[in-house]
């Protein structure tokens, strides 16, 4: 009886082994390998208009999807509405953050329906070696006029501009 409990022990680990196979092998080729991600996901953006304060900007999220190399860049280069030259914006990017919302400096000049490109760009620590790049436009459905040539309140409180004759 000894020798049969034996045979049948070992037939049942050799089965669970086997089946353990099985479940790796299916599991490595369906996996998803992280050297093929890239290392950045724009995951949104868009115009902001705070009229409160009379300011307009646009901007996007991104998403680290692999580990970055220590001490990485993220310089994008936003489109100028009013035909200047293209604003660059420059970000660190650490460890201890996943998600970095990167917004243009105030701009004017936004049109309606007009696509606004921006060029993002992921480098090393010495901004020399270009490890990722992407593009993005994006498109407002106002125009900046809805935004005050000046602010309607300063202050951490909301104040009225005294400049407006707000009492």
């Amino acid at each position: 009886m000894a020798v049969r409990e034996d045979r049948t022990f070992e037939k049942v680990v050799i089965g669970l082994i086997a089946i353990a196979g099985v479940l790796f092998a299916y599991g490595w080729a369906t996996r998803d390998d992280p050297a093929e991600k890239p290392y950045l996901k724009i995951a949104g953006g868009g115009f902001v208009y705070n009229y409160r304060v009379a300011d307009v900007f646009y901007g996007f999220t991104a998403y680290v999807m692999k580990p970055l190399p220590i001490g990485s860049w993220l310089i994008a280069e936003f489109e100028d509405p009013d035909g200047g030259p293209p604003m660059s914006v420059e970000t660190r990017l650490h460890a201890r953050s996943v998600r970095y919302g990167v917004r243009s400096p105030s701009i004017r000049g936004v049109m309606a329906g007009k696509p606004y490109h921006v060029s993002i760009g992921l480098y090393n620590r010495t901004r020399t070696k270009l490890l990722w790049a992407g593009e993005k436009d994006f498109v407002s459905q106002l125009d900046d006029t809805v935004v005050p040539d000046k602010p309607l309140v300063i202050g951490p409180g909301y104040h009225p501009n005294p400049e407006l004759g707000g009492s």
